[in-house]
């Protein structure tokens, strides 16, 4: 091909690299007035300059990113309106759409398992929070939040058979947490729904202490598990034993709390003065 052919070609090339160069410079220029109105807490205004960014630079994931946590701004976590509901919706759609581009994200993963936890969808906040312990085994953070979801699971099913079969706690009782045992032909049914999550639960929330010893945290939803799991032990000897677990670990949550108070108040005191 002779070289004055060649030159349309070029020339349409260099046109297509120069509008491709300006629009990323105009994405990254939505991308940094967006992020300015999203300090400001201006997220609808922010919104628009990131979808624009988006649409100027696909390839731009910070763009993304802070397009779903605007949304997440905007959802009041607990609230059942429609319109709240659609945009929990709207800021998981988004999430989805940076682990398109990038699927170990994992803001992106933490983030929809939150909303999901805050929608009540356990199921799907568990789902994310497995996904999250396949990029980070070392975090403990997913761990601790399948053991909290497996509580939150077990929990309202003990409660509400107590409640249906009047198992309510005795004025006579030595202990306020004491409650009556329930009776075995109840107790089969109950643990059949919720021994897979108590195991669960209990392996996951020691699972994070040991990857971070000091996880008061998830030591107090331990005793909280033990509890479940005293309500479905098959005698009173498992079940006492089980309800002493639960202690120990209330026990332990406020020792480790007491000594970390104390040392993050050894180490504001001013230093002693020097011998005159």
């Amino acid at each position: 091909m002779k070289l004055y052919k060649l030159a349309p070609i070029c020339g349409a090339l260099l046109l297509a690299l120069a509008a491709c160069g300006c629009s990323r410079l105009k994405a990254r220029d939505h991308l940094n007035k967006g992020v300015q109105d999203f300090r400001n807490a201006q997220f609808q205004a922010a919104i628009m300059h990131f979808k624009e960014a988006v649409r100027l630079d696909p390839s731009l994931l910070n763009a993304r990113l802070y397009l779903a946590t605007a949304y997440a701004q905007q959802y009041v976590p607990g609230a059942d309106s429609e319109d709240n509901k659609k945009v929990a919706q709207q800021a998981i759609d988004a999430f989805q759409d940076v682990l398109k581009v990038d699927p170990n994200n994992v803001t992106a993963i933490a983030s929809i398992a939150q909303i999901y936890y805050f929608m009540k969808e356990f199921d799907k906040a568990k789902e994310y929070n497995r996904r999250r312990i396949q990029v980070e085994p070392n975090n403990p953070e997913p761990y601790y939040w399948i053991g909290v979801l497996d509580w939150a699971v077990a929990f309202p099913r003990a409660q509400t058979l107590r409640v249906e079969h009047n198992l309510a706690a005795s004025k006579d009782a030595a202990h306020p947490d004491e409650l009556p045992v329930i009776p075995e032909k109840l107790r089969t049914g109950l643990a059949e729904q919720n021994a897979p999550l108590v195991d669960e639960g209990l392996t996951v929330l020691k699972k994070a202490i040991e990857l971070k010893p000091n996880d008061t945290d998830s030591m107090v939803y331990l005793n909280l598990l033990y509890r479940q799991k005293a309500e479905i032990d098959p005698d009173n000897e498992t079940r006492q034993a089980d309800l002493q677990q639960a202690e120990d670990w209330v026990n332990k949550a406020l020792e480790t709390r007491k000594k970390g108070t104390a040392s993050n108040a050894s180490e504001a005191a001013p230093p002693s003065s020097p011998a005159q």
